[in-house]
């Protein structure tokens, strides 16, 4: 039975304090929770008695069968679809020297949780692991971004850091990547293997702090070349072509 405590714990997941207090976030739907349940550890389930037919296999500490109306009530989504999971956090640690052998993005202060959400899901297709956030970045955790994530988040490990101190641990060992509107052309420049590509937020760039650490500027052309085109990309639009790019290479 779906009670008004479980209504008032769950509701109260839409907030970043009670999500850092509890150490759990809310999925919805079947794709997305089936992915997550993989690797996350499931506190609570809620389905209806279809979807619990059809899903079997699924592991949770508690299980509660509702009705379509009653999922609306705790809902994120107009429409639901048929599930939500309240998923314990990960305990993701990182090492310095793990790092030295992979490509990993740095995310300095991306507001959105779509795009941050979408830049995960990117990092995942390209087969990026590790994805650094600064400390004012969207939440990892909240509806919006894990719904983004399309399940990536089961699979790229996201750390929340201090990125200035981050990158500073990092820039000896590793070339830092930026893009820049006065950068080298990233179709013309060599790109290794590894190092961190730092993409910033969406109206101001790379902070001039974080830009300080970063050894390595790139620039993504408009063609053709001279002419007025938009301003800027979307800084998911601009992670798709950087990653991509570095990916040709390899």
């Amino acid at each position: 039975m779906l009670t008004k405590n479980k209504i008032k714990l769950i509701t109260s997941l839409s907030q970043k304090k009670n999500r850092d207090e509890l150490g759990i976030f809310v999925a919805e739907g079947t794709k997305l929770v089936l992915d997550l349940a993989t690797f996350f550890h499931c506190s609570l389930l809620i389905a209806t008695q279809r979807w619990f037919y059809e899903n079997k296999k699924i592991k949770s500490d508690e299980q509660i069968e509702v009705e379509d109306n009653d999922l609306k009530k705790i809902s994120n989504q107009k429409t639901p679809q048929g599930v939500l999971a309240v998923f314990l956090k990960p305990k993701n640690q990182w090492t310095k020297e793990f790092l030295v052998q992979k490509l990993s993005l740095a995310l300095d202060d991306i507001q959105d949780p779509g795009n941050l959400g979408t830049i995960i899901r990117i990092a995942d297709w390209f087969g990026i692991t590790e994805v650094f956030c600064s400390e004012h970045c969207a939440d990892i955790y909240s509806p919006k971004t894990v719904q983004a994530t399309m399940g990536s988040l089961a699979r790229v490990k996201v750390y929340t850091v201090n990125l200035v101190e981050f990158l500073q641990i990092c820039k000896n060992e590793l070339p830092i990547y930026g893009t820049f509107l006065n950068g080298e052309n990233i179709f013309d420049k060599q790109l290794s293997q590894n190092g961190i590509v730092v993409m910033g937020n969406e109206g101001n760039g790379i902070s001039a702090e974080i830009e300080k650490s970063v050894n390595q500027r790139l620039l993504i052309p408009n063609f053709p070349a001279g002419q007025n085109t938009s301003e800027s990309l979307n800084v998911g639009v601009a992670t798709a072509l950087v990653c991509a790019e570095f990916r040709r290479r390899t």
